[in-house]
């Protein structure tokens, strides 16, 4: 079978369908993991979920036709689940515990997307204009948020946090995997074309980000063991056996299943979870 696998390869539909069941089951344990119920490696094996969905954007990105209806359909979806997560973070249908879903990999999609797209004008020498999509995107607002965020009263960040989480979203506070997860998604769609390479690259890149930050527990007496069942974000680094399995095919689509499914699993498992602390006694 493995041997089939191989020979055949996987669409990127049949990827993102592995990613969707994956994170399905990180999210079933972030949800719920304080009924003590989810054993942890849902989460586990639910690392590998964001890198694969990075991948296909990548892919997607890439091929589309029309990259201005691709770019505001992701936008879109993460401005309105920002919405609902400012809405939520007020304290408007808040668990009981203070929980509220923090999900804003579409944030990250978007930022990634203009990064891209900055990239492409660059290798066409429209330096002016990448310049000014790069430098916005990835410094100017950035920056001035922070800033903001740093002299302004609660109060007074709250519209910079409703900003960031809807229309005008930063790599600084607003997404779910940070500069790094998108710095991946850059080293991505730059060897996009040459695949052992980017694999490899991902898998180099996952291990010094989200293993390299936490090395330093082991001066304080974690064993490595330790380590790396309880910082396992790392384990990214498996979702690079499946980027050197892609086929180069889309596969059947389901673009609409793909697009919905996560603001609305996220909602529905949070709406699930607040009813079983409420009245799971």
């Amino acid at each position: 079978m493995l041997k089939t696998l191989r020979a055949k390869g996987l669409s990127s539909t049949e990827l993102k369908e592995i990613a969707l069941a994956l994170m399905l089951l990180d999210h079933i344990h972030y949800f719920f993991a304080f009924t003590g119920a989810v054993p942890e490696w849902f989460s586990m094996l639910g690392r590998v979920s964001a890198p694969l969905f990075l991948f296909c954007t990548v892919e997607g990105f890439a091929h589309t036709r029309d990259r201005k209806t691709y770019l505001l359909r992701l936008w879109a979806l993460g401005a309105g689940m920002g919405v609902i997560q400012f809405l939520i973070g007020l304290g408007i249908g808040q668990r009981a515990d203070g929980f509220y879903p923090m999900n804003g990999i579409l944030r990250d999609l978007t930022i990634a997307c203009l990064l891209w797209q900055g990239i492409d004008w660059l290798r066409q020498r429209r330096f002016g204009r990448a310049l000014a999509l790069i430098g916005g995107v990835g410094v100017l607002w950035p920056a001035v948020s922070l800033a903001l965020m740093s002299v302004l009263p609660p109060v007074g960040q709250l519209p910079v946090y409703f900003l960031s989480w809807t229309v005008l979203p930063s790599w600084t506070f607003s997404t779910d995997g940070g500069i790094a997860f998108i710095l991946g998604g850059v080293l991505l769609y730059v060897l996009r074309e040459h695949r052992r390479a980017q694999a490899l690259v991902w898998a180099a890149w996952a291990l010094f980000t989200d293993l390299g930050s936490v090395l330093w527990l082991l001066q304080d007496g974690w064993g490595l063991g330790r380590l790396l069942l309880t910082c396992y974000q790392w384990m990214e680094v498996f979702a690079a056996p499946l980027m050197l399995l892609y086929n180069g095919q889309r596969g059947a689509g389901h673009k609409k299943l793909f697009y919905w499914f996560y603001p609305v699993h996220v909602y529905v498992l949070y709406a699930l979870s607040c009813a079983v602390m409420a009245f799971g006694g």
